[in-house]
């Protein structure tokens, strides 16, 4: 088990390079970003940003930043989306395959609501369902992946076929992330951090099998 001061140590440089980091990334992106919110804009009417509820570090909510990916002023549905959802727009599934509605998420992490890798939040409803495994995961920065995130990226294809959605969610689905975010936060370092970086940038190009790699990894130590 690992001092206190390595721990530190740590999370000191973990903040130093999300603030850098998510720094250069919004002025890199910044002509993706804006072809994005015009887009979105374009393609129905409603603001070009999507903020919803979640639950941070110590149980501290805040408001998760996403470009909007459904029709404003469409009746409620299910707060988990499957594949087809008639909510979803066109431009919103472009945005979704490639991860692209997610960039706004950097002006989280700039703020210190989010870190680059940590477990994904997730709204007070969910938390509420498991609250002795998120009494763990909520002593660390949520973020923007974490091996959960890569292992179940297909999760709206596999919840699109479901009668029932929130409920395979609830039952089948969020355990497993909770488990593999669990074992991201007891065994979490730069080198592990590095490794969910580099596994989600694959995930999101379609390299083969990267389900299983990560899977894997939850198992041995990094």
């Amino acid at each position: 088990m690992r001092g206190q001061a390595s721990v530190r140590a740590y999370e000191l440089i973990k903040r130093c390079i999300d603030l850098v980091g998510a720094s250069v990334l919004l002025l890199l992106l910044s002509p993706l970003l804006a072809a994005s919110a015009a887009a979105v804009k374009c393609s129905s009417p409603g603001p070009a940003l999507f903020r919803q509820g979640r639950v941070g570090r110590g149980g501290k909510r805040f408001d998760i930043l996403k470009f909007r990916t459904m029709r404003a002023g469409s009746a409620p549905g299910p707060l988990i989306t499957g594949a087809g959802d008639p909510r979803i727009t066109g431009v919103g599934r472009v945005l979704r395959r490639w991860k692209l509605d997610e960039l706004p998420q950097l002006v989280n992490v700039l703020r210190g609501e989010m870190s680059f890798v940590g477990p994904r939040p997730e709204v007070p409803r969910y938390v509420d369902m498991f609250p002795e495994e998120y009494q763990e995961l909520l002593t660390v920065r949520p973020g923007l992946t974490d091996l959960a995130s890569i292992a179940f990226r297909d999760e709206e294809a596999i919840l699109g076929h479901a009668r029932d959605a929130e409920g395979m969610y609830v039952r089948e689905i969020l355990p497993r992330q909770l488990a593999l975010s669990r074992s991201y936060v007891r065994r979490r370092s730069l080198r592990l951090d590095s490794y969910v970086v580099a596994r989600t940038v694959a995930a999101i190009v379609g390299w083969p099998k990267t389900s299983e790699i990560v899977l894997g990894a939850s198992e041995r130590s990094c």
